[in-house]
């Protein structure tokens, strides 16, 4: 779209001997693919660089065995083998035009090399986070080992074809560990004085671009700390930085602190961002590239006629949207989906999986399902699916059914659309997690396929008499109150006082009288946003959970500490390590999961979170009457998302996704990844 008052966004910008087509770069991002899954990984990032994103980057890329981050699937560039598999992915985005980044990376004491049981390294010897080891402090021969090897991996990546080089000085890994002043109290060259710590990342830096010459840019991965608390503190940050400033091609700035947030976005705060490249940008006057909180392509725009990006660093929302930079491009704002800041695609990684996307069902599906974000198999033929049930998998089936070609009825028993995301973003911290609707609803407003109908509560009969070939139930699930979860197996005893309120109830607008006592055997984010609301209606919570902290799960989403910090805050009692035992209705019971010794908590109200019935009376009606089905002309009937197996919001979308997509279609695919034998 020519002439569009977006047009500096697409304007290509110089990185050193490398020229970025326009201003939209993937930063590195973790996928759950890495070496394990090249196919799965090249196919992933292709599709990004098809979307418009000028450069593409890998996750982290490991150089060597003894940084060997466990189960975590990274990429890596140890050998010839791994630099064919490497290239593969290079060769993928350079097919769609875009430019490819590789970040070399070394763990030292932060990783406890589990596969490669080398000993760990670091600048001074410090117990692993999660492991009983220690590392081994690097002696002046372990460093000159790793520049060779560095430069080896650096070499590696060139021969691979990629185009821009990083040298990872951040996030608390082995060249962060040299340049804080907390983590290093080495007494070498290596340590001290400020010029010391930073000697290893200088030297890094001059001998990868002595590796790759004038063939790639070299960019380096920095953070500068708005205040105090990260790895470098505010002013050495700085200090630090002004050292390097002219060293790399291009720098990408993150700020240590600010990655996630209860109750906002979960990206980093726009003005600590504005501040810390401002700085960076009356220092040196080489491409900066910054992870902002890009809502929309106007902050984008903004950012860059103001002067604080160069390039615009997207990681999430290159996730929830790959094609964000050609609908920008093409004049469709109204098609860009939005990350709502949930992190599930970093929950998958951090297990060791495919990542997944809670708005961008096809992500980690490009290769093994052969699916595209943007296109979808048209239908084969002629026919009209009802689909019962608004929320997310039923809005996500009726959207994807619908653009497929198909005549869809979409019945919603209740006022609006959304289902569970309709009501649980109205609960606190969770409000952007609306868009997983909106984006939906906003789709069908513009599809003639498509027919929404609100208070329509169809029984059997009514389904019977619609005329649809195909039905899709998505019903839905209900928060039962018996405390049956992972820790209980049968009913806590006083489970059906008045007393005992479901989470349901309370997200619909009943407030329990306090004392409240929630029990969170769902170990999410449901139990604290319940405790968060309750509190701010002014009533006492505790909040008891079996596992040993509260939230435990989202240990996994990097928001554990947030979230904990939050109910604190808000003045909420957590117990942990308890579990329910009886309730009467002035008290409940409470157990230690190691001793079974029991104590009393007062509580006049008392709310379970552990676990879900599927609301699937209306397909198992339907299922017992294969007759009346094959009378009325049914040929297909089946129940999708939470109304099959209640899980998580990204879930039901998938699932809604996958039933619209192989409708029809007689052998679905789905490959894996095999190793290769020699």
């Amino acid at each position: 779209m020519t002439g569009s008052r977006y047009d500096i966004l697409f304007e290509p910008v110089p990185i050193g001997p490398v020229t970025a087509p326009n201003r939209f770069y993937q930063v590195p991002h973790c996928t759950g693919m890495g070496y394990r899954r090249p196919n799965t990984l090249a196919a992933m990032r292709a599709v990004k660089a098809e979307g418009g994103w000028g450069v593409v980057c890998s996750e982290y890329c490991s150089i060597e065995a003894a940084s060997d981050d466990g189960h975590y699937p990274h990429a890596r560039l140890w050998d010839e083998e791994d630099a064919a598999a490497m290239a593969r992915i290079a060769e993928a985005i350079h097919a769609q035009g875009a430019l490819a980044g590789v970040e070399l990376w070394h763990g030292g004491a932060l990783i406890a090399n589990r596969g490669s049981r080398l000993p760990t390294l670091g600048a001074v010897s410090r117990p692993a986070p999660l492991d009983p080891i220690q590392s081994k402090a690097m002696d002046a021969e372990d460093i000159r080992a790793l520049r060779r090897r560095h430069r080896a991996a650096a070499l590696r990546a060139r021969e691979a074809g990629y185009d821009i080089v990083y040298v990872y000085a951040n996030h608390g890994y082995l060249l962060t560990q040299f340049l804080s002043a907390r983590l290093n109290d080495r007494a070498d060259a290596y340590g001290g004085v400020l010029e010391n710590r930073a000697r290893l990342v200088r030297e890094l830096l001059s001998e990868t671009r002595e590796a790759v010459g004038d063939r790639c840019a070299v960019a380096c991965r920095f953070s500068l700390a708005p205040e105090e608390g990260g790895f470098l503190e505010a002013a050495e940050s700085r200090d630090l930085f002004a050292l390097l400033a002219d060293l790399p091609d291009l720098w990408d700035l993150t700020i240590d602190g600010y990655d996630v947030e209860m109750g906002s976005s979960r990206f980093v705060k726009e003005a600590a961002q504005e501040a810390v490249v401002a700085h960076a940008k009356s220092v040196t006057d080489k491409p900066v590239v910054g992870v902002g909180r890009f809502t929309s392509p106007d902050t984008m725009l903004a950012q860059v006629r103001r002067g604080v990006l160069d390039l615009i660093g997207a990681a999430r929302p290159s996730i929830a949207d790959p094609f964000l930079p050609s609908k920008i491009a093409e004049g469709r704002i109204d098609e860009i989906r939005e990350c709502i800041g949930c992190n599930i695609c970093y929950a998958h990684d951090s297990l060791g999986v495919p990542i997944r996307c809670t708005q961008n069902p096809t992500m980690g599906e490009e290769w093994r399902r052969g699916w595209h974000p943007e296109r979808i198999a048209p239908r084969h033929a002629e026919a009209r699916v009802l689909v019962v049930g608004a929320g997310p998998a039923g809005l996500e089936a009726a959207r994807a059914l619908g653009q497929r070609g198909y005549a869809v009825t979409l019945a919603e028993a209740g006022s609006e659309l959304g289902g569970r995301v309709a009501r649980e973003s109205r609960l606190p911290g969770l409000a952007e997690w609306a868009r997983v609707r909106d984006w939906r609803s906003g789709r069908l407003a513009v599809m003639s396929e498509v027919e929404s109908f609100l208070d329509s509560r169809l029984g059997p009969d009514e389904v019977l008499e619609l005329g649809a070939a195909h039905v899709l139930i998505a019903t839905g699930a209900r928060w039962l109150t018996d405390g049956i979860g992972r820790w209980l197996d049968r009913p806590f005893e006083g489970w059906q006082r008045d007393g005992v309120v479901s989470p349901d109830e309370l997200i619909d607008g009943r407030l329990p009288e306090g004392p409240v006592l929630i029990y969170d055997d769902d170990n999410y984010y449901l139990g604290p946003a319940l405790a968060l609301l309750l509190r701010a209606a002014g009533r006492a919570v505790t909040l008891v959970t079996p596992e040993g902290r509260a939230a435990d799960w989202t240990r996994l989403t990097q928001e554990l500490s947030f979230t904990n910090a939050a109910l604190l805050e808000a003045g909420v009692e957590i117990v942990t390590n308890h579990g329910l035992a009886a309730f009467d209705g002035a008290e409940a019971r409470i157990a230690c999961v190691f001793s079974g010794r029991e104590r009393g908590v007062e509580a006049v109200s008392l709310v379970p979170v552990t676990r879900r019935r599927p609301e699937d009376g209306l397909y198992r009606a339907l299922a017992e009457r294969p007759e009346a089905l094959e009378r009325a002309g049914i040929e297909s009937l089946a129940r999708i998302g939470d109304c099959e197996a209640p899980a998580t919001i990204a879930a039901a979308v998938y699932a809604g996704h996958k039933a619209a997509r192989e409708l029809g279609e007689a052998a679905p695919t789905c490959r894996r990844e095999r190793a290769v034998l020699a």
